[in-house]
């Protein structure tokens, strides 16, 4: 099994939102903010290898949106989806699975595209995409809070075409490869634990947005449950203490991976480093 980080480019979040209830006094020490008190952020996917099965977790923002929409985000950086996956020797049509964390824009925005005719299809046409029934339930039928953040045409290609296979519990989706269902962020929230090299990789999409979430208060404005969030983070550092869980972060423009360690403070991070540079200790 191989595993990469894909970078598909970064983009602006108003740093209150991405910080919750936390005073910009204390976030902006560890997660710094422009002017317009805007913290830039990555978008970054997870490619697994694994014999002939190539397993994409999450996919970006995608290309599609107009300027309309696009603007509000800053879109910034000089990754894409497609020149990442060219790094590693493969295009969309070599995909056989994607995972999606949950149904965001910045996390499944790249899963669909306009053909020559300008319909809406599948990206990736080869590929069978996986996320959990919770997910797509409260996709379709959104809530008030998360609808500006679920777009059908996002979405329903998906199922129209014939290419989602939906879950409702923690459960091996391929061999070394576990998700598990999260709910405070959003319903249904896909968690992927890969076991590797005796080492379990947590993507951690948007449990833990990136290494300044750590600390239990830290939770976004996003967060549809934050006090279920609370308890999930708990619940998620006992396992990770106790297994030595390698986190991976699809948001911080800073940090990629870390490991844990329990401080006066809290649960920290022990040690950060890159995907790359993990596999080569």
């Amino acid at each position: 099994m191989e595993i990469f980080a894909i970078e598909t480019g970064n983009f602006k979040l108003d740093g209150g939102a991405m910080f919750g209830v936390v005073p910009k006094v204390m976030w902006n020490k560890i997660y710094p903010a422009d002017e317009n008190n805007l913290c830039n952020w990555a978008m970054r996917c997870m490619l697994v290898i694994d014999g002939a099965r190539k397993i994409l977790i999450d996919n970006g923002i995608g290309e599609k949106q107009d300027h309309k929409f696009l603007k509000h985000y800053y879109l910034n950086g000089d990754a894409t989806l497609k020149k990442s996956l060219a790094n590693h020797g493969l295009s969309f049509d070599d995909i056989t699975d994607v995972v999606l964390t949950h149904l965001h824009f910045d996390h499944c925005g790249g899963s669909i595209e306009y053909n020559e005719n300008k319909e809406l299809v599948p990206a990736f046409k080869n590929a069978t995409y996986h996320t959990s029934t919770q997910q797509w339930e409260w996709a379709v039928h959104p809530n008030r809070r998360e609808s500006a953040s679920f777009l059908k045409e996002n979405i329903l290609p998906i199922q129209e075409r014939g290419k989602l296979n939906l879950f409702d519990k923690d459960h091996e989706l391929f061999p070394n490869f576990i998700v598990k269902l999260y709910h405070g962020h959003t319903g249904g929230q896909v968690i992927p634990h890969i076991n590797v090299n005796g080492r379990t990789i947590v993507f951690c999409a948007d449990l833990f947005p990136s290494v300044a979430h750590l600390p239990m208060p830290y939770i976004m404005a996003y967060d549809t449950r934050p006090l279920l969030t609370l308890d999930e983070k708990k619940t998620f550092f006992e396992e990770a203490l106790k297994n030595d869980y390698v986190l991976f972060f699809e948001h911080d423009l800073y940090n990629e991976c870390c490991t844990l360690h329990q401080t006066e403070k809290g649960v920290r991070e022990k040690e950060t480093y890159t995907l790359r540079e993990f596999f080569k200790n």
